[in-house]
């Protein structure tokens, strides 16, 4: 498995005034109905989008048109290294996507940056290896102006209780506003740098920042779990994981775990299956605003399975 603080997707400046906008600018009130999926189909590769370079990270804009992911394919930035973010577009839900555009400078940099998470309002957060940061690869939050481009802040550092990032690496942001608050999931190997990763959450503070990270219990392991996805509802979240045992298939697979209201604690994490997860290393799974979806890497290429949707509880 490679180092942590240094991924690549084959394995795989603001003011707080300035973030306290993004509950309002970038998501809506919480669902808390219920909602019934069939299975998940059996996945297929994204072959418009994969290419001979590593891709990974994948996941889509809240309206479906947009497929984010990070990516060292040639035309972006090189030394020290060359993952950046990139994005394909498509017509409608059932279009193909276009050819991935890089997003440039200065959401990407000459160092790793990856796991993007867009969400409404021009708004994205990702993560990145460049200096300045708490150590690591951290959080980031970048929004684009239409006159003056992207601008891009660091979400802050635990030690010193100015935001959620650790001296390790974080992974996998994924933001959602629930009746308890706006929080922030992500996975880290905190303090112990090259350790073992476990999900983390972080809420939202009156001033816009985001506090300090706790551990997401019921979803963490002694062994590898990273990279959470939380559904626009707050009810069902993905996530990758090495922790094995009855029913994984080796290497990283894709778990889920759900609950009834955002209020109650996640159920037992449970793996995906075999229309998702094989002998190959699974990562970054992401949902679609609508649930219908699942963008995940697969050894170098980005996959999509598809379920629909039965009911909308009420």
């Amino acid at each position: 498995m490679p180092a942590l603080n240094r991924p690549t997707p084959r394995a795989r400046a603001g003011t707080p005034a300035a973030l306290a906008a993004v509950t309002l600018l970038i998501l809506g009130p919480a669902m808390v109905a219920a909602k019934q999926f069939s299975a998940w189909g059996a996945a297929t590769p994204e072959t418009s989008i994969n290419t001979g370079a590593a891709e990974g990270c994948p996941i889509e804009s809240p309206d479906g048109l947009s497929l984010y992911l990070a990516s060292n394919r040639s035309g972006g930035t090189a030394d020290p290294d060359p993952n950046d973010i990139w994005v394909a577009q498509r017509a409608s839900i059932d279009a193909p996507w276009g050819a991935a555009q890089n997003l440039g400078e200065p959401v990407n940099s000459v160092y790793a940056d990856y796991c993007p998470t867009p969400l409404n309002g021009k708004t994205l957060l990702f993560v990145s290896t460049r200096p300045g940061g708490c150590g690591g690869g951290d959080i980031y939050l970048a929004r684009r102006n239409p006159a003056l481009g992207w601008g891009v802040q660091h979400l802050g550092c635990d030690a010193d209780g100015s935001g959620p990032n650790f001296p390790g690496g974080e992974f996998g942001p994924s933001l959602v506003e629930t009746p308890q608050g706006t929080l922030l999931y992500f996975s880290s190997d905190g303090y112990q740098v090259g350790g073992d990763q476990n999900i983390y959450v972080s809420q939202q503070r009156a001033d816009g920042s985001f506090g300090p990270a706790t551990i997401v219990a019921e979803l963490s392991t002694a062994f590898h779990d990273f990279m959470p996805n939380v559904r626009k509802d707050g009810l069902e979240v993905v996530f990758n994981s090495n922790r094995g045992g009855p029913g994984s298939f080796g290497g990283q697979d894709v778990y889920t775990a759900s609950r009834t209201s955002t209020a109650d604690p996640w159920s037992a994490p449970v793996n995906l299956g075999s229309s998702v997860n094989t002998a190959g290393n699974e990562t970054r799974s992401s949902l679609s605003w609508d649930g219908e979806r699942l963008h995940f890497g697969r050894d170098g290429d980005i996959y999509v399975s598809i379920r629909t949707k039965v009911t909308d509880g009420s």
